[in-house]
């Protein structure tokens, strides 16, 4: 830990964020380990550090949310679209969970679900998983 303790503040909130987005992507990674290791040493930070995680990380799921509008438009099936057909936005809820968060934000692209409430949805469950990771950080 004394490596992170010699990272300035700022930069780690820079590699929180950079890590929330690039998580919410179809890339690899795990953001919840980029914010607890910030955390374990700016524990004070944890208000912005919760924020901008969940700003990269539904950007990241916007990304997602985007590259699915931009696929063309066939008559398919699948798990994510049939979710996303019975519960709509709201089940964006559950974009932060791995691997089906990702498909159910390729999926609300390809489907043209309206933006405001896709990005309303996607932002409030990652706000409340990161809220949750900071909560043992905070207490």
């Amino acid at each position: 830990m004394d490596f992170l303790n010699s990272i300035p503040a700022d930069w780690g909130l820079a590699g929180v964020t950079l890590s929330a987005f690039l998580s919410a992507t179809v890339l690899p990674g795990n953001s919840e380990i980029a914010l607890a290791a910030f955390l374990s040493v700016y524990p004070e930070q944890a208000l912005s550090a919760v924020l901008l995680a969940t700003l990269g990380n539904t950007l990241g799921g916007a990304t997602s949310v985007w590259l699915g509008r931009a696929l063309p438009r066939k008559e398919t099936s699948g798990r994510a679209l049939a979710w996303l057909s019975r519960w709509g936005t709201s089940a964006l809820l559950l974009s932060w969970v791995p691997v089906i968060g990702d498909a159910l934000c390729v999926a609300a692209g390809w489907l043209r679900l309206p933006w405001r409430p896709t990005l309303s949805y996607l932002a409030i469950g990652k706000l409340v998983r990161y809220g949750l990771i900071s909560l043992p950080f905070v207490w």
